[in-house]
């Protein structure tokens, strides 16, 4: 990641005016990690190598799906700001699938899902939104009652 100080000054204004356009944030109680059925949501644009790349800041998404192997998957991520060297040297920086997959062995969490998701950070959220929307439809049709974000 990116240092603060490494960001252009007229950049780093551009990401201290933005404000998130929702007018309510929704809580709810969380689910004992050893029922919790847990997916991954990254911004780190990363897909299976075959799908469709992430190009500019569209907003849509691409599913991962839970067996996945990690050599067949690819990140496009584009901004300038994102400095790749970590995931290239441990995916599970930005997708730790890995990670979820040994803890629902060991019995710390419930059960992974079947599907994750992945979005192009540095997006406007008004363009993520219908896809967001979507995407938590997908989630509890599978189930998923607890979501790891890891915001790039």
């Amino acid at each position: 990641m990116v240092h603060w100080a490494d960001i252009p000054v007229g950049l780093q204004a551009n990401m201290k005016e933005r404000t998130a356009p929702f007018e309510q944030t929704p809580w709810v109680e969380a689910p004992n990690l050893h029922e919790a059925r847990i997916a991954i949501i990254t911004t780190a644009a990363i897909h299976r190598a075959d799908d469709r790349p992430f190009t500019g800041h569209e907003g849509d998404f691409r599913i991962i799906p839970g067996d996945v192997d990690y050599r067949d998957l690819a990140m496009t991520h584009s901004s300038i700001n994102f400095d790749r060297s970590a995931y290239q040297q441990d995916v599970n920086v930005c997708f730790p699938l890995d990670h979820m997959r040994t803890l629902a062995e060991s019995g710390e969490i419930g059960s992974v899902s079947d599907w994750h998701y992945s979005f192009m950070g540095s997006t406007v959220p008004q363009r993520m939104e219908p896809a967001a929307k979507e995407v938590s439809k997908l989630l509890l049709g599978d189930k998923v009652n607890l979501v790891l974000l890891i915001p790039i």
